[in-house]
């Protein structure tokens, strides 16, 4: 079994640029993502290119200095870096107050391990004066030093995608790069046991740092076992209910713990797109772990388990493959300026498209992902189904499957190799 070795050195980030031209147009620009992606690296990156210092609120010295006299550590120089700003919110209160009386862009950057929008109300005074860049485990473009670009190709220029290219890569690669994730810290580590124990303390620390931190649940023990079960639904369709069974918690307290898991970047809902397209088109979304790796972990997964050819583990193959995929093009749409949304759709006829791309015009690029080796015609019904119901908008469905060669299938349909979401095309 092919296992990926240990990251060594830093990576460069894509988001760095995006967050760069941001600073020219935004007063305030706020980085959120998983805790241990690389935020506080980037921030760093960002502060030294402007000689500046960071604020780490993670620091429990300083962070108590901050929440005593927040003022005093917001004025000065801009811009001013601020890292896990979620610790002290009332900072963003000071901040508002400078904004108050300068509006320029550039004047503060900050990272927060916790969605914005699931911080106390009192902590979202800078709404509409806040531009959030998420910052999201590495991509395999950026792990292979390259500037991968299927998406931005297909939003832009379907035609462009090079009909034979191919790719060398078999399943055994795919579950390695599915099993190692995209997080920094256990990268560098030797796969197998070491990076597991990374992911068993990464979870626990969430939980009992994070978590707490944003609310005083009843029935605390019982989140890990949830994200346990939110893992064992990664690319399906989210069954709230399913999940709290045999937890002894209802559905309600149950679909706010779900809220909380997202609110500290472990899981993502993956919202139902075109609802309104036929009167059948399904309106619940989908669950997909953040990081494959994690979910990985979370499954007890190991390589060795998803290469097997039995019902079961090709059935965890798939689900954790449409994750890990869907993850690397949902990285791609962060950079790009005009994507206005994406989702999956589904109808209850079953048809189903794993994800969908909008650009901001109302074009779409949709794509299924495949985990055999070949995709036979029948395969590419439900993108056609698609492609008869969005007429024009359609601009290119893809079938992305683990077989090695590029080709056009029929009018704006593409079977391609997993690799080539990664690659420069």
């Amino acid at each position: 079994m092919s296992l990926a070795p240990p990251l060594t050195g830093l990576v460069a980030r894509r988001v760095m640029a995006v967050a760069l031209a941001r600073l020219g147009e935004e007063p305030v620009v706020a980085l959120q993502g998983p805790r241990s992606v690389g935020k506080s690296t980037l921030l760093a990156q960002l502060a030294a290119a402007r000689g500046a210092e960071v604020l780490d609120l993670d620091d429990l010295g300083l962070r108590d200095a901050v929440r005593i006299d927040p003022a005093s550590f917001v004025t000065g120089p801009a811009p001013v870096f601020i890292d896990e700003y979620q610790h002290v919110p009332a900072v963003l209160d000071a901040i508002k107050a400078e904004l108050n009386r300068d509006m320029r862009p550039g004047r503060f950057v900050v990272t927060g391990s916790t969605r914005h929008d699931a911080l106390p109300k009192a902590a979202q005074s800078l709404t509409g004066r806040l531009h959030i860049l998420s910052v999201l485990p590495l991509s395999q473009g950026e792990l292979a030093g390259g500037q991968e670009n299927l998406l931005e190709v297909l939003l832009d220029n379907p035609q462009a995608v090079p009909a034979g290219w191919t790719s060398n890569l078999e399943k055994a690669d795919y579950i390695a790069r599915i099993v190692a994730g995209g997080m920094p810290i256990p990268l560098a580590r030797e796969p197998g046991a070491p990076r597991q124990r990374w992911f068993d303390d990464y979870v626990g620390l969430i939980m009992d740092r994070d978590v707490a931190e944003l609310s005083r649940l009843r029935q605390r023990d019982q989140m890990p076992s949830l994200l346990q079960r939110l893992a064992a639904q990664t690319a399906q369709v989210l069954n709230v209910t399913k999940a709290a069974q045999g937890l002894g918690v209802d559905r309600t307290t149950a679909a706010d713990y779900v809220k909380l898991l997202e609110a500290v970047f472990l899981v993502r809902r993956l919202e139902a797109w075109g609802t309104t397209l036929r009167a059948r088109s399904a309106g619940s979304p989908k669950i997909h772990i953040v990081d494959s790796g994690v979910a990985a972990r979370l499954l007890r997964l190991s390589p060795e388990r998803l290469g097997r050819r039995d019902p079961t583990s090709l059935t965890e193959f798939g689900h954790l493959l449409e994750t890990f995929v869907v993850g690397e093009l949902l990285k791609q749409a962060s950079w790009l300026d005009d994507v206005a949304g994406c989702g999956h759709w589904r109808t209850r006829d079953g048809d189903e498209v794993d994800l969908v791309v909008e650009r901001g015009d109302g074009g779409i690029v949709a794509f299924e992902v495949k985990a055999a080796a070949r995709v036979p015609g029948e395969e590419m019904r439900h993108l056609r189904k698609l492609r008869e119901a969005t007429g024009d908008a359609f601009l290119a469905g893809v079938a992305l499957y683990t077989g090695p060669r590029a080709y056009r299938f029929e009018d704006r349909l593409w079977v391609l190799p997993i690799e080539s979401v990664w690659s420069a095309l």
